[in-house]
């Protein structure tokens, strides 16, 4: 009867070190888990950046483009002499003239301001709710990282974890920028 009673006793402390194990193996997991959705939800915002990046480019570049003939044109009306007739010069201002309001009514009509402004607007958009995605994952991240560190600190985890597992704890995610902002610091 004594025999019985002890391999019961080993066999449950055996059940539990497996149960507080494989708790704590899942959990780690779960770690792992939402951290990879937070660099999903990063890698998604860098990829909308991206898209940003030629539409911002051209409208620049148109900006720049326009600027540039508007410059000359404007340079070439002011070098034009009121006293003398110079007809090259004057043809020369309209060439000019007709290359610039060539030039933006190709960009009004492929890309009217509007249309433009939605396109940034919506990838600005999207650009917020990746960062909400983010914000969102992180909490989620470290909640798992909390759980899991509880895990292999509580007795008897702890144990468990030292000589079955040997995880460490992990570092929950903080954002020292905006610590600074707080006057508050808890004292722990």
């Amino acid at each position: 009867m004594g025999l019985m009673i002890f391999l019961a006793i080993i066999l449950a402390v055996l059940i539990i070190g497996i149960l507080i194990r494989n708790s704590i193996v899942r959990y780690h997991n779960a770690s792992i888990r939402a951290w990879a959705d937070v660099t999903s939800y990063e890698r998604q915002k860098v990829k909308i950046l991206e898209q940003l990046i030629p539409v911002v480019e051209q409208y620049s570049s148109f900006e720049q483009g326009t600027l540039a003939k508007v410059t000359e044109l404007r340079q070439n009306v002011l070098n034009l002499k009121l006293d003398s007739t110079d007809s090259a010069q004057l043809q020369h201002i309209e060439r000019l003239s007709k290359e610039l309001l060539h030039s933006l009514n190709v960009v009004v009509e492929n890309y009217p301001e509007l249309k433009a402004n939605d396109i940034y607007l919506k990838m600005m958009h999207e650009i917020e709710e990746q960062n909400e995605n983010v914000g969102a994952a992180i909490t989620i991240f470290n909640r798992n990282v909390e759980l899991f560190n509880n895990q292999i600190q509580i007795f008897p985890n702890n144990i468990i974890n030292t000589l079955t597992l040997g995880k460490k704890a992990i570092r929950p995610f903080r954002d020292p920028s905006m610590q600074q902002g707080f006057g508050y610091r808890p004292n722990f």
